[in-house]
């Protein structure tokens, strides 16, 4: 539920249209948030990052709370641009921001908002503002968890930083961050972890443009090490995408040994072979799947594979809100088929012996456990046991939703690489 707290603050007009242009791009166009901030942050070069820091915080914040501030302001779906004005006094009213006297936002019964807000916060579908079915599938596959689980999944989401160990170490990171302006604190369970103590952009800095850390939530940053991976092993990650984990693994292999990184999007790939570059990570091969041969020839190959599958990523909500208005019923049924036939097909490229580890940003049985019963039960599957498995829960780490298994395949490792 969104808090209730005063803020002095004097409401700067240009800033408030960025705040309504980015939301109608978010809801009406299909845009997703975090590029429409993006544009946003662009208007004008004159806006310090107290001004940027208003224009994005408002428009992730009003887009996490849409329903509820759509129902307090009594508009209805597609939203125009004098709903958005509502919702945006809404907001305003609900932090103790006095309003300014603009045509846009006149004659706000700032009192009705207030019991309206009080009425709608013992329906958990409006107190948590999410769609109705959403709510019904979380209770469903979560039962008495989804309560704290999704209040957790609607705060606004840490920012941590991953050490790039290729080049440093995060005592030295720390130094060099609090040098550049920014202060981090150790995690304590996630020893290459740093978390800001204050938001602040960190892409600006020498240390990021010197390769010596990425941006990765502290949950994401445990799949890499749960391969249980060694220097000189070859290292299979199937659907790689820009490489956030493909990096982790690179510095956790120092190098040495050899990672295919696989993804169906070429132009993801180019970005990773970027990152990879900038982070001094050099054992990394890209292969853009355009083909079942590229699949085919890695068959019995890998020492270990990653499949960190695509899913519903409603482990991440706090950090991509506008997912909760963009997902529907139907995905989830269609992205749970294409995990179990990844599942089927990537399996094949472990070697004898060799381990895989099955991932995914989702907080649901159905994408997790479930599916590994269910591939347990294919012939493919029937070669594999579970060693481990992790589920993370956003509501008892503070980080995002995930869960990842450990699997062993039958047989034993050939040296032969």
């Amino acid at each position: 539920m969104p808090p209730f707290k005063t803020i002095s603050m004097r409401l700067h007009r240009n800033l408030v249209f960025a705040v309504i242009d980015g939301l109608l791009e978010i809801f009406n166009e299909g845009v997703y948030a975090d590029k429409s901030v993006q544009k946003q942050l662009k208007r004008d070069k004159r806006w310090g990052s107290r001004d940027r820091g208003f224009v994005a915080e408002t428009i992730y914040d009003i887009v996490r709370w849409k329903r509820l501030y759509a129902a307090i302001a009594e508009v209805n779906e597609p939203l125009e641009r004098k709903d958005l004005w509502r919702m945006f006094a809404v907001w305003c009213t609900l932090r103790g921001i006095k309003l300014p006297e603009w045509p846009q936002i006149e004659d706000t019964p700032t009192r009705r908002i207030k019991g309206r807000f009080d009425e709608l916060s013992h329906e958990r579908k409006y107190r948590e503002s999410i769609p109705d079915w959403l709510d019904e599938l979380g209770e469903k596959e979560l039962g008495a968890k989804w309560d704290a689980e999704i209040a957790a999944l609607n705060q606004q989401a840490p920012v941590v930083l991953r050490t790039n160990r290729l080049q440093t170490d995060p005592e030295s990171l720390k130094a060099i961050l609090a040098e550049e302006g920014h202060e981090t604190e150790n995690l304590k369970l996630y020893k290459d972890a740093l978390q800001l103590k204050e938001r602040g952009n960190v892409f600006g800095t020498k240390a990021f443009k010197d390769g010596l850390f990425e941006v990765q939530d502290a949950s994401s940053q445990l799949v890499a090490p749960f391969l249980g991976i060694e220097p000189g092993m070859r290292v299979i990650d199937t659907c790689a995408g820009a490489g956030g984990k493909t990096l982790h693994l690179a510095a956790q292999m120092d190098n040495k040994g050899q990672i295919i990184a696989l993804d169906i999007y070429g132009n993801k790939l180019k970005e990773l072979k970027r990152r990879a570059r900038r982070a001094g990570a050099h054992n990394i091969e890209t292969r853009t799947i355009d083909s079942t041969k590229v699949v085919k020839k890695l068959y019995n190959s890998g020492d270990r594979v990653l499949i960190d599958a695509p899913c519903t990523g409603l482990g991440v909500l706090s950090r991509n809100p506008d997912a909760k208005w963009k997902l529907k019923p139907d995905f989830v049924e269609k992205i749970k088929k294409i995990q179990q036939e990844l599942l089927v097909d990537y399996s094949k490229m472990v070697k004898p012996g060799g381990k895989m580890v099955y991932a995914t940003c989702s907080i649901l049985p159905s994408e997790n456990q479930e599916q590994i019963k269910k591939f347990l039960k294919t012939p493919e599957g029937s070669d594999f046991k579970i060693e481990k498995q992790k589920t993370v829960l956003c509501s008892e780490s503070g980080y995002d939703g995930f869960y990842m298994c450990l699997m062993v395949k039958k047989g034993t490792v050939s040296n032969e690489q």
